[in-house]
Protein backbone atom coordinates (compact mmCIF):
# COMPACT_ATOMS: atom_id res chain seq x y z
CA UNK A 1 0.00 0.00 0.00
CA UNK A 2 2.99 2.31 0.33
CA UNK A 3 3.26 2.40 -3.47
CA UNK A 4 -0.38 3.48 -3.70
CA UNK A 5 0.16 6.17 -1.05
CA UNK A 6 3.09 7.58 -3.00
CA UNK A 7 1.05 7.47 -6.21
CA UNK A 8 -1.80 9.41 -4.54
CA UNK A 9 0.59 11.91 -2.98
CA UNK A 10 2.36 12.60 -6.27
CA UNK A 11 -0.90 12.93 -8.18
CA UNK A 12 -2.40 15.35 -5.65
CA UNK A 13 0.74 17.46 -5.62
CA UNK A 14 0.54 17.78 -9.41
CA UNK A 15 -3.23 18.24 -9.85
CA UNK A 16 -4.64 19.90 -6.72
CA UNK A 17 -4.35 23.70 -7.19
CA UNK A 18 -3.59 26.06 -4.29
CA UNK A 19 -7.13 27.50 -4.66
CA UNK A 20 -8.59 24.13 -3.59
CA UNK A 21 -6.50 23.82 -0.41
CA UNK A 22 -7.57 25.10 2.96
CA UNK A 23 -10.41 27.55 3.30
CA UNK A 24 -11.74 29.39 0.31
CA UNK A 25 -14.52 29.53 -2.23
CA UNK A 26 -16.84 26.51 -1.91
CA UNK A 27 -16.49 23.82 -4.56
CA UNK A 28 -20.07 23.45 -5.75
CA UNK A 29 -21.80 20.80 -7.86
CA UNK A 30 -24.44 21.04 -10.56
CA UNK A 31 -25.20 23.76 -13.10
CA UNK A 32 -26.94 26.38 -10.94
CA UNK A 33 -24.10 27.43 -8.62
CA UNK A 34 -21.14 28.33 -10.83
CA UNK A 35 -17.76 28.89 -9.20
CA UNK A 36 -15.88 32.14 -9.71
CA UNK A 37 -12.46 30.50 -9.84
CA UNK A 38 -12.10 28.27 -12.95
CA UNK A 39 -9.31 26.37 -11.18
CA UNK A 40 -11.88 24.91 -8.80
CA UNK A 41 -14.01 23.56 -11.64
CA UNK A 42 -10.91 22.08 -13.23
CA UNK A 43 -9.99 20.45 -9.89
CA UNK A 44 -13.49 18.98 -9.52
CA UNK A 45 -13.26 17.50 -13.00
CA UNK A 46 -9.71 16.23 -12.44
CA UNK A 47 -10.78 14.46 -9.26
CA UNK A 48 -13.96 13.17 -10.92
CA UNK A 49 -12.11 11.88 -13.96
CA UNK A 50 -9.87 9.91 -11.63
CA UNK A 51 -12.96 8.49 -9.90
CA UNK A 52 -11.84 9.88 -6.56
CA UNK A 53 -14.99 11.89 -5.83
CA UNK A 54 -16.68 8.50 -5.29
CA UNK A 55 -13.65 6.28 -4.72
CA UNK A 56 -15.58 3.16 -3.66
CA UNK A 57 -17.93 3.09 -6.66
CA UNK A 58 -17.11 0.76 -9.58
CA UNK A 59 -14.96 2.29 -12.31
CA UNK A 60 -17.53 1.61 -15.02
CA UNK A 61 -19.91 4.06 -13.31
CA UNK A 62 -17.42 6.87 -12.74
CA UNK A 63 -15.95 5.63 -9.47
CA UNK A 64 -12.43 4.85 -8.43
CA UNK A 65 -12.89 1.15 -7.79
CA UNK A 66 -10.75 1.45 -4.66
CA UNK A 67 -10.67 -0.93 -1.74
CA UNK A 68 -11.58 0.34 1.73
CA UNK A 69 -7.88 0.43 2.64
CA UNK A 70 -6.97 2.37 -0.49
CA UNK A 71 -9.77 4.83 0.16
CA UNK A 72 -8.52 5.38 3.69
CA UNK A 73 -5.12 6.29 2.27
CA UNK A 74 -6.74 8.64 -0.25
CA UNK A 75 -8.71 10.43 2.48
CA UNK A 76 -5.59 10.76 4.63
CA UNK A 77 -3.59 12.30 1.79
CA UNK A 78 -6.42 14.67 0.83
CA UNK A 79 -6.60 15.72 4.47
CA UNK A 80 -2.83 16.17 4.70
CA UNK A 81 -2.90 18.94 2.08
CA UNK A 82 -6.29 20.26 3.32
CA UNK A 83 -7.85 19.65 -0.06
CA UNK A 84 -11.47 20.69 -0.51
CA UNK A 85 -13.32 18.01 -2.45
CA UNK A 86 -16.86 17.99 -3.92
CA UNK A 87 -17.96 14.69 -2.36
CA UNK A 88 -21.18 15.90 -0.75
CA UNK A 89 -24.71 16.20 -2.00
CA UNK A 90 -27.64 13.84 -2.42
CA UNK A 91 -26.23 12.45 -5.65
CA UNK A 92 -23.30 10.87 -3.85
CA UNK A 93 -24.95 10.01 -0.55
CA UNK A 94 -28.49 9.00 -1.55
CA UNK A 95 -29.55 8.44 -5.16
CA UNK A 96 -26.14 7.16 -6.29
CA UNK A 97 -26.02 4.24 -3.84
CA UNK A 98 -29.70 3.53 -4.53
CA UNK A 99 -29.11 3.28 -8.28
CA UNK A 100 -26.15 1.00 -7.65
CA UNK A 101 -28.58 -1.37 -5.89
CA UNK A 102 -31.83 -0.93 -7.83
CA UNK A 103 -31.01 0.89 -11.07
CA UNK A 104 -30.90 -0.65 -14.52
CA UNK A 105 -27.60 -0.75 -16.36
CA UNK A 106 -28.81 2.10 -18.57
CA UNK A 107 -29.74 4.23 -15.53
CA UNK A 108 -26.35 3.63 -13.94
CA UNK A 109 -24.46 4.56 -17.08
CA UNK A 110 -26.55 7.69 -17.73
CA UNK A 111 -26.68 9.12 -14.21
CA UNK A 112 -23.80 7.88 -12.07
CA UNK A 113 -20.85 9.30 -14.08
CA UNK A 114 -22.53 12.76 -14.02
CA UNK A 115 -22.80 12.51 -10.23
CA UNK A 116 -19.15 11.47 -9.97
CA UNK A 117 -18.06 14.48 -12.02
CA UNK A 118 -20.23 16.84 -9.96
CA UNK A 119 -21.96 18.08 -13.11
CA UNK A 120 -25.48 17.33 -11.84
CA UNK A 121 -27.01 18.25 -8.46
CA UNK A 122 -29.91 16.23 -7.05
CA UNK A 123 -32.69 16.80 -4.53
CA UNK A 124 -35.29 14.59 -2.84
CA UNK A 125 -39.03 14.75 -3.48
CA UNK A 126 -40.61 12.83 -0.62
CA UNK A 127 -42.57 14.94 1.89
CA UNK A 128 -45.83 16.65 0.94
CA UNK A 129 -48.06 19.13 2.81
CA UNK A 130 -50.25 16.22 3.91
CA UNK A 131 -47.57 13.52 3.99
CA UNK A 132 -44.59 14.16 6.22
CA UNK A 133 -43.89 11.55 8.89
CA UNK A 134 -46.75 9.55 7.34
CA UNK A 135 -44.96 9.46 3.99
CA UNK A 136 -47.16 6.72 2.53
CA UNK A 137 -50.04 9.24 2.51
CA UNK A 138 -48.43 11.05 -0.44
CA UNK A 139 -50.77 12.15 -3.23
CA UNK A 140 -48.53 13.50 -6.01
CA UNK A 141 -49.81 11.59 -9.05
CA UNK A 142 -48.00 10.09 -12.00
CA UNK A 143 -49.92 8.74 -14.98
CA UNK A 144 -48.87 6.98 -18.15
CA UNK A 145 -49.08 9.29 -21.19
CA UNK A 146 -47.75 6.85 -23.76
CA UNK A 147 -44.19 7.93 -24.49
CA UNK A 148 -43.66 9.58 -21.09
CA UNK A 149 -45.02 9.75 -17.56
CA UNK A 150 -46.88 12.91 -16.48
CA UNK A 151 -46.59 14.19 -12.90
CA UNK A 152 -48.90 16.55 -10.98
CA UNK A 153 -48.74 17.50 -7.33
CA UNK A 154 -46.64 19.24 -4.69
CA UNK A 155 -43.63 18.36 -2.57
CA UNK A 156 -42.39 20.32 0.45
CA UNK A 157 -39.15 20.57 2.45
CA UNK A 158 -37.22 19.65 -0.69
CA UNK A 159 -33.71 20.53 0.47
CA UNK A 160 -31.66 22.30 -2.17
CA UNK A 161 -34.36 22.13 -4.84
CA UNK A 162 -33.52 25.68 -5.94
CA UNK A 163 -30.03 24.48 -6.91
CA UNK A 164 -30.93 21.00 -8.18
CA UNK A 165 -30.87 19.76 -11.77
CA UNK A 166 -32.73 16.50 -11.06
CA UNK A 167 -35.08 15.21 -8.36
CA UNK A 168 -35.73 11.63 -7.22
CA UNK A 169 -39.38 11.38 -6.26
CA UNK A 170 -42.00 9.09 -4.77
CA UNK A 171 -45.34 9.38 -6.58
CA UNK A 172 -48.77 7.76 -6.44
CA UNK A 173 -49.37 5.59 -9.52
CA UNK A 174 -52.30 3.46 -8.33
CA UNK A 175 -54.79 5.40 -6.15
CA UNK A 176 -56.85 2.25 -5.55
CA UNK A 177 -54.00 0.17 -4.14
CA UNK A 178 -53.23 -0.34 -0.44
CA UNK A 179 -51.55 2.61 1.26
CA UNK A 180 -47.95 1.39 0.95
CA UNK A 181 -48.53 -0.02 -2.51
CA UNK A 182 -49.34 1.86 -5.68
CA UNK A 183 -46.27 4.09 -5.12
CA UNK A 184 -43.47 4.42 -7.67
CA UNK A 185 -39.95 5.85 -7.61
CA UNK A 186 -39.15 8.17 -10.53
CA UNK A 187 -36.28 10.44 -11.61
CA UNK A 188 -37.37 13.84 -12.96
CA UNK A 189 -35.43 16.53 -14.81
CA UNK A 190 -35.96 19.81 -12.92
CA UNK A 191 -35.14 21.95 -15.97
CA UNK A 192 -38.57 21.93 -17.60
CA UNK A 193 -41.61 24.28 -17.62
CA UNK A 194 -43.71 21.92 -15.51
CA UNK A 195 -41.49 22.24 -12.41
CA UNK A 196 -41.66 25.30 -10.11
CA UNK A 197 -39.52 25.79 -7.00
CA UNK A 198 -40.16 28.26 -4.17
CA UNK A 199 -37.65 28.55 -1.29
CA UNK A 200 -39.03 28.53 2.28
CA UNK A 201 -37.41 31.01 4.64
CA UNK A 202 -36.82 29.48 8.06
CA UNK A 203 -36.58 31.00 11.53
CA UNK A 204 -32.79 30.70 11.32
CA UNK A 205 -32.76 33.12 8.37
CA UNK A 206 -31.62 30.51 5.87
CA UNK A 207 -33.58 28.85 3.07
CA UNK A 208 -32.26 25.31 2.57
CA UNK A 209 -35.81 23.98 2.08
CA UNK A 210 -38.23 24.57 -0.78
CA UNK A 211 -41.69 23.89 -2.05
CA UNK A 212 -41.71 22.06 -5.39
CA UNK A 213 -44.72 22.05 -7.70
CA UNK A 214 -45.32 19.66 -10.60
CA UNK A 215 -47.80 20.88 -13.21
CA UNK A 216 -47.91 18.41 -16.08
CA UNK A 217 -44.21 17.77 -15.62
CA UNK A 218 -42.88 14.80 -17.56
CA UNK A 219 -40.38 12.02 -16.91
CA UNK A 220 -38.81 9.46 -19.19
CA UNK A 221 -40.19 5.97 -18.79
CA UNK A 222 -36.70 4.53 -18.51
CA UNK A 223 -36.15 6.74 -15.43
CA UNK A 224 -38.57 4.62 -13.39
CA UNK A 225 -36.43 2.94 -10.71
CA UNK A 226 -37.67 -0.52 -9.83
CA UNK A 227 -41.12 -1.73 -10.77
CA UNK A 228 -44.21 0.40 -11.32
CA UNK A 229 -46.30 0.51 -8.11
CA UNK A 230 -43.43 -1.10 -6.16
CA UNK A 231 -41.40 2.00 -5.33
CA UNK A 232 -41.93 1.90 -1.57
CA UNK A 233 -39.13 -0.65 -1.16
CA UNK A 234 -36.74 1.53 -3.17
CA UNK A 235 -37.82 4.63 -1.26
CA UNK A 236 -37.24 3.01 2.13
CA UNK A 237 -33.77 1.83 1.13
CA UNK A 238 -32.86 5.34 0.02
CA UNK A 239 -33.88 6.64 3.46
CA UNK A 240 -31.37 4.24 4.98
CA UNK A 241 -28.67 5.74 2.77
CA UNK A 242 -29.79 9.20 3.88
CA UNK A 243 -29.74 8.31 7.58
CA UNK A 244 -26.41 6.56 7.17
CA UNK A 245 -24.92 9.84 5.92
CA UNK A 246 -26.60 11.87 8.63
CA UNK A 247 -25.39 9.38 11.25
CA UNK A 248 -21.80 9.49 10.00
CA UNK A 249 -21.78 5.92 8.64
CA UNK A 250 -21.26 6.62 4.96
CA UNK A 251 -18.43 4.51 3.61
CA UNK A 252 -15.46 6.55 2.48
CA UNK A 253 -16.26 9.63 4.56
CA UNK A 254 -13.28 11.65 5.65
CA UNK A 255 -12.93 12.05 9.42
CA UNK A 256 -12.55 15.76 10.07
CA UNK A 257 -10.11 17.12 12.63
CA UNK A 258 -12.29 18.80 15.24
CA UNK A 259 -11.54 21.53 17.73
CA UNK A 260 -13.19 21.48 21.13
CA UNK A 261 -15.48 24.40 20.39
CA UNK A 262 -17.40 24.05 23.66
CA UNK A 263 -14.23 24.35 25.73
CA UNK A 264 -13.15 27.39 23.72
CA UNK A 265 -16.58 29.01 24.13
CA UNK A 266 -16.61 28.32 27.87
CA UNK A 267 -13.14 29.79 28.27
CA UNK A 268 -14.20 32.95 26.44
CA UNK A 269 -17.52 33.58 28.19
CA UNK A 270 -17.28 31.83 31.56
CA UNK A 271 -13.58 32.38 32.17
CA UNK A 272 -10.75 30.15 33.39
CA UNK A 273 -8.82 29.76 36.62
CA UNK A 274 -5.08 30.54 36.84
CA UNK A 275 -4.54 26.83 36.26
CA UNK A 276 -6.44 27.06 32.97
CA UNK A 277 -9.62 25.24 34.07
CA UNK A 278 -13.11 26.50 33.27
CA UNK A 279 -13.95 28.54 36.34
CA UNK A 280 -17.58 27.45 36.84
CA UNK A 281 -17.64 23.83 38.10
CA UNK A 282 -21.11 23.03 36.71
CA UNK A 283 -20.28 24.41 33.28
CA UNK A 284 -16.92 22.62 33.35
CA UNK A 285 -18.54 19.27 34.12
CA UNK A 286 -21.11 19.77 31.36
CA UNK A 287 -18.40 20.63 28.82
CA UNK A 288 -16.54 17.45 29.81
CA UNK A 289 -19.70 15.35 29.49
CA UNK A 290 -20.57 16.68 26.03
CA UNK A 291 -16.96 16.34 24.88
CA UNK A 292 -16.90 12.71 25.99
CA UNK A 293 -20.25 12.07 24.30
CA UNK A 294 -18.98 13.55 21.03
CA UNK A 295 -15.75 11.57 21.17
CA UNK A 296 -17.55 8.32 22.04
CA UNK A 297 -20.01 8.85 19.20
CA UNK A 298 -17.20 9.44 16.68
CA UNK A 299 -15.39 6.30 17.86
CA UNK A 300 -18.59 4.29 17.50
CA UNK A 301 -19.17 5.69 14.01
CA UNK A 302 -15.59 4.79 13.05
CA UNK A 303 -15.96 1.27 14.42
CA UNK A 304 -19.25 0.76 12.54
CA UNK A 305 -17.63 1.90 9.28
CA UNK A 306 -14.62 -0.36 9.79
CA UNK A 307 -16.76 -3.38 10.68
CA UNK A 308 -18.81 -2.85 7.54
CA UNK A 309 -16.25 -4.49 5.25
CA UNK A 310 -18.69 -4.74 2.33
CA UNK A 311 -19.02 -0.95 2.11
CA UNK A 312 -22.81 -1.31 1.78
CA UNK A 313 -25.16 0.97 3.69
CA UNK A 314 -26.46 -0.69 6.89
CA UNK A 315 -30.18 -1.26 7.32
CA UNK A 316 -32.53 -0.12 10.06
CA UNK A 317 -29.63 0.32 12.51
CA UNK A 318 -28.86 3.60 10.75
CA UNK A 319 -31.77 5.05 12.72
CA UNK A 320 -29.79 4.60 15.96
CA UNK A 321 -27.00 6.84 14.69
CA UNK A 322 -29.42 9.36 13.17
CA UNK A 323 -31.39 9.62 16.43
CA UNK A 324 -28.37 9.97 18.69
CA UNK A 325 -26.45 12.34 16.41
CA UNK A 326 -29.42 14.67 15.89
CA UNK A 327 -30.23 14.79 19.59
CA UNK A 328 -26.62 15.39 20.58
CA UNK A 329 -26.22 18.17 18.02
CA UNK A 330 -29.38 19.90 19.24
CA UNK A 331 -28.38 19.66 22.90
CA UNK A 332 -24.87 20.96 22.27
CA UNK A 333 -26.21 23.94 20.32
CA UNK A 334 -28.53 24.70 23.25
CA UNK A 335 -25.71 24.44 25.81
CA UNK A 336 -23.43 26.66 23.74
CA UNK A 337 -25.96 29.48 24.04
CA UNK A 338 -26.11 28.93 27.80
CA UNK A 339 -22.35 29.40 27.95
CA UNK A 340 -22.61 32.64 26.01
CA UNK A 341 -25.32 34.14 28.23
CA UNK A 342 -27.12 37.13 26.75
CA UNK A 343 -24.52 37.26 23.94
CA UNK A 344 -25.98 34.02 22.67
CA UNK A 345 -29.29 35.57 21.66
CA UNK A 346 -28.21 38.15 19.10
CA UNK A 347 -29.78 38.32 15.68
CA UNK A 348 -28.23 41.43 14.21
CA UNK A 349 -26.54 44.33 15.96
CA UNK A 350 -23.16 45.94 16.40
CA UNK A 351 -23.28 44.53 19.93
CA UNK A 352 -22.83 40.97 18.67
CA UNK A 353 -19.93 39.38 16.81
CA UNK A 354 -20.37 37.31 13.64
CA UNK A 355 -19.60 34.14 15.63
CA UNK A 356 -22.28 35.02 18.19
CA UNK A 357 -24.90 35.64 15.53
CA UNK A 358 -23.88 32.42 13.79
CA UNK A 359 -24.29 30.52 17.08
CA UNK A 360 -27.80 31.91 17.56
CA UNK A 361 -28.82 30.89 14.06
CA UNK A 362 -27.11 27.53 14.50
CA UNK A 363 -29.17 26.97 17.64
CA UNK A 364 -32.36 27.66 15.67
CA UNK A 365 -31.24 25.41 12.80
CA UNK A 366 -30.41 22.59 15.20
CA UNK A 367 -34.12 22.09 15.86
CA UNK A 368 -34.53 20.88 12.29
CA UNK A 369 -31.92 18.16 12.83
CA UNK A 370 -34.42 16.16 14.89
CA UNK A 371 -37.07 16.49 12.16
CA UNK A 372 -35.52 16.13 8.71
CA UNK A 373 -34.64 12.65 7.49
CA UNK A 374 -37.39 11.32 9.74
CA UNK A 375 -38.28 12.78 13.13
CA UNK A 376 -36.80 11.47 16.37
CA UNK A 377 -40.14 9.80 17.07
CA UNK A 378 -40.04 8.01 13.72
CA UNK A 379 -36.46 6.83 14.38
CA UNK A 380 -37.46 5.47 17.80
CA UNK A 381 -40.36 3.56 16.24
CA UNK A 382 -38.01 2.04 13.64
CA UNK A 383 -35.50 1.05 16.32
CA UNK A 384 -38.23 -0.47 18.50
CA UNK A 385 -39.84 -2.48 15.71
CA UNK A 386 -37.05 -3.24 13.21
CA UNK A 387 -33.95 -3.36 15.42
CA UNK A 388 -35.23 -4.54 18.82
CA UNK A 389 -38.17 -6.53 17.45
CA UNK A 390 -40.62 -5.16 20.01
CA UNK A 391 -44.35 -5.81 19.41
CA UNK A 392 -46.66 -3.08 18.13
Amino acid sequence: MQDFREEVRDWLETHCPPAARGRGEPITIGTKRPMKDPALLAWRHELGSRGWTVPLWPKEYGGGGLSAEQNQILQEELGAIKARVPIGGMGVSMIGPTLLEYGTEDQKLRHLPCIAMGDIAWCQGYSEPGAGSDLAALQTKMIDKGDVFQINGQKIWTSGANFADWIFTLVRTDPNAAKHEGISFILIDMNQPGVTVKPIKLISGNSPFCETFFDDAVARKDDLVGQLNRGWTVGKRLLQHERSGQGGLRAGARQAVRRNMLAETAASYVGVTPAGRISDAVMRDTVVRFTMDQHSFRITQKRAREENTSGATPGEATSIFKLYGATLGRDIADFKLQLMGSQGYGWQSDGFTEDEIESTRGFLSSRAMTIYGGTNEIQMNIIAKRVLGLPD
